[in-house]
């Protein structure tokens, strides 16, 4: 029976990665349907920024990491369309800006060494149990609020000059979603890593999509195939000593794949 159990690290990391698809299933979804990938990336990419401060203010990089994406969150929700800047544009200079401002700002901290493949790539298998508080009170504040604000994303997503007119706050449901995409990046940061974040979040919702028929369904099948995905990956990553957030995404794109050769729901 010994050579079943598995070490503690590996536990944490099971753990962990399940939690991290949970929320990223129904919020996945979401930014397919809305097209937010590029407002996630720059988010992951702010995302390092945080790590800075939070390694020069000796603070948790997680604290860094959900305040700087806050801000970002912020910033973005509160952007009138009419400040002589493409979104897009805009976007792009908040992403890379802030990936550069982090690393400057590290260049300047020479006694503190930094793993940069760690944070750029994830290290799920260094997970600690003061981790795993952080995925699930993330995971319960998450999914509790998505639940929450479900029927009004849906309709938000569907047509929003209609949802304003029906009597959605828009802009309130925008900046909740936002703060809660802003969230979720702190947490995936120490699974998958900045630069990978945002895929856990697009290919399960982009593979579930194949197979549902409705928006519940479409975030329930999302949420199964990261944590499929989650899985496949750790054990790559355990047997042929591969990097365990790169593993994750692959296994996730390799679902997505086989997904598409398969007939379609009619």
């Amino acid at each position: 029976m010994t050579e079943f159990l598995l070490p503690d690290f590996v536990w944490r990391a099971l753990i962990g990665g399940l939690g991290v698809a949970l929320l990223a299933g129904p919020l996945g979804c979401f930014v397919v349907w809305r097209r937010m990938a590029y407002f996630g990336e720059t988010l992951a990419h702010s995302a390092f920024l945080g790590v800075a401060l939070g390694l020069l203010l000796h603070l948790d990089p997680v604290i860094g990491v959900l305040a700087v994406s806050v801000v970002i969150a912020l910033v973005l929700a509160r952007r009138q369309p009419a400040e002589g800047i493409a979104e897009d544009t805009l976007l792009g200079l908040l992403a890379h800006t802030s990936l550069a401002l982090g690393l400057v700002v590290l260049a300047f901290m020479e006694n503190v060494r930094v793993d940069l493949f760690s944070y750029l790539f994830g290290d799920i298998l260094a997970l600690r149990a003061a981790d795993l508080g952080w995925i699930l009170l993330i995971d319960v504040v998450g999914l509790s609020l998505l639940a929450w604000l479900w029927q009004g994303l849906l309709a938000l997503t569907v047509h929003e000059e209609l949802a304003a007119v029906e009597g959605r706050r828009v802009k309130w449901l925008q900046l909740a979603f936002m703060l809660v995409l802003a969230v979720f990046v702190a947490l995936a940061m120490k699974l998958v890593g900045i630069l990978l974040t945002v895929a856990m979040l697009i290919i399960p919702a982009a593979a579930a999509r194949r197979l549902a028929r409705t928006p519940l369904q479409m975030a329930l099948g999302a949420a199964a195939i990261g944590a499929v995905a989650v899985l496949l990956g750790l054990l790559a990553s355990l047997h042929s000593d591969l990097p365990s957030g790169p593993a994750m995404v692959v296994a996730a794109a390799l679902l997505f794949l086989l997904l598409r050769v398969l007939p379609q729901r009619g």
